[in-house]
């Protein structure tokens, strides 16, 4: 399935269904961010529900901390 991450096409595995699964297949749904969803920001809680199909627009930011 191709989807747009962050500007740019992306091929994913089929068997990724959900904006969760697809942080898990990225290594990022332990960090601190913010999903949005065909320009819809998603509670975390919400991550499991959204399901995806091909062509979604999403953008994840997470969040480094510093000094």
């Amino acid at each position: 399935m191709k989807l747009h991450i962050n500007g740019q096409s992306v091929d994913i595995p089929d068997s990724i269904r959900t904006i969760e699964e697809l942080l898990k297949h990225f290594d990022l749904s332990e960090k601190m961010l913010v999903v949005e969803h065909n320009e819809n920001i998603l509670q975390k809680e919400d991550h499991a529900k959204v399901e995806l199909s091909e062509g979604h627009k999403i953008e994840i930011v997470h969040f480094v901390g510093g000094g």
